[in-house]
């Protein structure tokens, strides 16, 4: 069975931290967290560029690939709208699958979409039955039944409300997705709630809930509905604040002598690159 169905079966939850670097991916794991959330958020803005599809398929692929050579627990990959229709969509899941991924997200905006919590961005979403046909491409083209179709409804982001997020989710199972994933930009975790209570519970739900962070992981198990959550864009939030505190200390203190006492030593990046195995192979190996 797949691991993060498996892990939802023994623990009634699958927590995902974001990542956007195989060093990001490592830390994540080392903090206890059941798996990697690929995304294509956090790696857009690591390239200091705008999550408004343009980042190549390449560059996502090729980091997710990195990724999962460094840690042993699930990757789901964020794919946005699945790089194109619905024969682009066979191509990306086969490569995603053989990249390690245990998972592809998939959303049901247009082409090329603006990240879902910009405010005023594009929210577009395209024809349930065009979607439909994009999911039924994705389980198509996978090898292995374990590995996890999650489709994306936008349709709240989208401003559609509750009734449309249902009727999508509903469509989008019906074609074959093993999780539904519903996003918000409500600050309030009512919208979501109303989604979940109204929810038929077919399939697990997958929530990020940057917007509303009171509703916490023991929240959400009591709905008996929701699968999986995402903390969606923290590491790279968290490496940009602490990254301008030092640039700013050293910067007013005119060198490293006060912030080197609270960054981490070098040797602790040794350990991190896992510097001291290349070592002993050195000495076993190299004559």
């Amino acid at each position: 069975m797949n691991r993060i169905k498996s892990i939802i079966e023994q623990n009634g939850i699958f927590h995902a931290m974001a990542a956007h670097n195989p060093l990001s991916a490592k830390l994540a794991e080392e903090a206890g967290f059941n798996g990697i959330w690929a995304s294509g958020f956090e790696l857009s803005a690591a390239y200091g560029i705008p999550d408004a599809s343009l980042l190549s398929l390449t560059q996502h692929l090729d980091n997710t690939r990195a990724m999962a050579s460094q840690v042993s627990i699930p990757i789901i990959a964020d794919i946005d709208t699945g790089y194109g229709n619905a024969i682009n969509v066979m191509h990306v899941v086969s490569a995603y699958e053989q990249a390690g991924a245990a998972a592809v997200v998939m959303e049901d905006k247009k082409f090329p979409k603006d990240t879902s919590l910009l405010k005023g961005g594009r929210q577009e979403l395209v024809p349930i039955q065009e979607f439909q046909g994009k999911v039924e491409a994705a389980v198509a083209a996978r090898r292995s039944p374990d590995f996890v179709i999650i489709a994306r409804t936008e349709a709240l982001i989208a401003g559609k409300g509750i009734e449309e997020a249902l009727a999508r989710a509903d469509a989008y199972v019906e074609a074959g997705a093993d999780m539904i994933l519903v996003h918000s930009k409500s600050k309030s975790p009512d919208e979501i709630l109303g989604f979940l209570d109204k929810w038929s519970g077919r399939v697990p739900v997958v929530l990020i809930p940057t917007s509303y962070p009171e509703l916490t992981e023991e929240k959400m198990k009591r709905t008996g509905k929701v699968g999986v959550v995402i903390y969606g864009n923290h590491a790279i939030r968290a490496s940009v604040k602490a990254m301008q505190d030092v640039f700013a200390e050293i910067r007013r203190d005119g060198g490293i002598q006060n912030a080197d006492s609270h960054v981490v030593p070098v040797t602790e990046i040794f350990r991190l690159q896992d510097v001291a195995a290349m070592k002993e192979n050195e000495k076993r190996y190299i004559r």
